[in-house]
């Protein structure tokens, strides 16, 4: 993965100030991603994707990340530390790299299905019975008894086994941490979404990197261009030189 400079990333973040979380993602999976065709990445299994962002999370801002949990049990804040090159890692060796179909057989039932990309699950979230949308779009075939059917006659215990076909392919696509709280021991479960973990990073990051360029341009004349050309660690010592004067 190429780093992004910091002027690519300030176009990144300007982009997704004026966009839904969904939106944000998807530009953050291009900047991880940026040879590969735009059109394809909300498609892509959606591990793959928490995949990627991990590995730009290393990539931009380091190893650690800091997160902080309540604890569902007694309510006390609960900090600790996670490794996101580890987390890239091990998102990406499981599953089977490039099959995004599972098969299914069972009582007669022949089914494949897609692996659910961003898409699909936005799409299918819009929907009277996001379950029955997200079955119908992601549905490659089902034949039963050697004829071939929808996916409205899929019974239940056949959708229950799609379900668990897919989170053994993917299952990057759901990170859950479960952590035992300090104070009174009880665990806590709680969804890792890397993309807005990400974004409240480039956010923050991007705010301190223009409050930089004002003081550098005020004390200097220089133009964005010119400061953001400079590497991070001698805008850091002209800064210092600022704040002597």
């Amino acid at each position: 993965m190429a780093i992004t400079g910091a002027a690519e990333l300030l176009a990144t973040w300007e982009a997704g100030l004026a966009e839904a979380p969904n939106g944000r993602a998807l530009l953050l999976h291009r900047t991880a991603r940026p040879d590969a065709d735009a059109a394809s990445l909300p498609v892509l299994p959606v591990g793959e994707r928490e995949a990627d962002l991990f590995a730009l999370r290393r990539a931009l801002f380091g190893e650690r990340m800091q997160v902080r949990l309540a604890c569902s049990a007694c309510g006390e804040d609960m900090e600790f530390d996670l490794d996101a090159g580890e987390l890239a890692r091990s998102l990406a060796g499981r599953g089977a790299p490039g099959d995004s179909v599972v098969r299914v057989r069972q009582d007669g039932w022949d089914v494949e299905f897609r692996l659910p990309g961003v898409a699909d699950l936005t799409a299918a979230a819009r929907a009277a019975d996001p379950r029955a949308a997200l079955l119908a779009r992601c549905l490659v075939s089902a034949v039963r008894d050697g004829a071939a059917v929808g996916a409205g006659e899929l019974p239940v215990p056949v959708q229950r086994r799609i379900a668990e076909a897919v989170e053994a392919a993917d299952p990057g696509a759901d990170v859950t941490l479960n952590i035992a709280c300090p104070e009174c021991g009880e665990p806590t479960r709680a969804e890792l979404d890397i993309a807005s973990y990400l974004w409240t990073e480039l956010d923050a990051w991007a705010r301190d990197l223009l409050l930089d360029v004002h003081l550098l341009a005020t004390s200097y004349g220089w133009s964005e261009p010119e400061i953001l050309a400079l590497s991070p660690l001698r805008r850091r010592y002209y800064l210092e030189l600022c704040a002597d004067v």
